[in-house]
């Protein structure tokens, strides 16, 4: 599917190393057993010309038949009494051979050109570090298994709003989301204050959708907004991110509102945003400033592209982040 080709890159790179080890550590095993048995280098040179004189029979053509046939008890032999000699001191002949982290396709990744089980773990842990690297809270603990819906009220707020009905709403639509989650679904803007569950949400969303094997790229904007003005302004510039961001298959950009404002962030985010837009690619968007504030600090076009006919998530209730710590503290 869709995960970037840096993260298979890297998962292509611990696979290298995944190997290496391996024959690193299956020499240094085979140099301490034949240190210990040198007799077990002998035989094993055995089994290495009893295996090439086999091929060259087959090669030469001819009645094979019998010349195989006592090269393979000639073998048999040599292979048993390697058995022995290598028992002598508690080892085995799987003790000369690489141990690869996975044995079914020796670190490879591939199974007969099919992706093995463990790339696929490998592609999805690397991709958790990714996000984990930019996001507030890690993907482990930012579940809809955990998201806690007690912390909201159920008594009305002064605009007439049930926080824990609105929010039970907000919750079935992310969880939602993220179960149905294709390359075209639609962006979402998740709107309301601070402490109220947008970046929870928002990284559950995540985690489900990279377990599906998606590619997910997490970031506030204001720290992606340097990224992108350091590549805008650098002569070696390849727009390496500027290209990852409009092309990744969801993008979650947190914090809005809160990057220092200019031409240069407004007309970036504005960019960005329509980049993804004429890709038809999802973006979700965190913000607590409301939707007149958002028409206030960019412009009714920015506002109507991040409407637009996406899903607009209002968030209500009181900072979750103080509730919780007031629970912790007995109060």
């Amino acid at each position: 599917m869709g995960y970037g080709k840096d993260i298979y890159e890297k998962a292509r790179a611990q696979l290298d190393m995944r190997r290496q080890q391996a024959f690193t550590e299956a020499q240094a095993r085979r140099a301490r057993i034949h240190s210990e048995l040198p007799e077990t280098a002998e035989l094993e040179a055995q089994l290495i010309r009893t295996g090439t004189a086999a091929a060259r029979a087959v090669l030469q053509g001819g009645d094979t038949k019998s010349v195989l046939e006592k090269l393979r008890d000639d073998n048999l032999a040599i292979q048993a009494k390697l058995r022995m000699t290598l028992a002598e001191k508690g080892y085995t002949p799987d003790d000369l051979e690489e141990k690869y982290f996975c044995e079914k396709c020796r670190d490879k990744g591939y199974i007969d050109g099919k992706m093995c089980t463990c790339m696929k773990t490998l592609l999805r842990n690397i991709a958790y570090s990714e996000v984990n690297a930019r996001s507030p809270l890690p993907l482990e603990r930012s579940r809809f298994t955990n998201f806690d819906l007690t912390y909201y009220s159920d008594m009305p707020n002064r605009t007439g709003g049930v926080p824990r009905k609105q929010m039970a709403h907000v919750f079935d639509k992310c969880r939602s989301y993220a179960e149905n989650f294709t390359k075209t679904s639609p962006s979402i803007l998740m709107e309301g204050g601070t402490g109220l569950g947008k970046t929870h949400l928002s990284l559950a969303i995540a985690a489900a959708v990279i377990d599906k094997g998606y590619g997910v790229i997490y970031g506030s904007v204001p720290d992606l907004i340097a990224i992108l003005e350091k590549e805008s302004f650098s002569r070696d510039s390849d727009r390496e991110m500027h290209d990852r961001l409009e092309q990744c298959d969801l993008l979650i950009l947190d914090d809005l509102g809160t990057e220092f404002s200019n031409s240069f962030t407004k007309s970036t985010i504005y960019n960005l945003i329509n980049a993804r837009i004429a890709r038809e690619k999802p973006t979700i968007i965190n913000t607590n400033l409301t939707l007149p504030e958002l028409k206030t600090r960019y412009s009714d076009r920015l506002v109507s592209r991040l409407v637009g006919d996406n899903l607009y998530l209002s968030f209500i209730g009181d900072d979750i982040r103080l509730l919780r710590k007031m629970r912790s503290q007995g109060g």
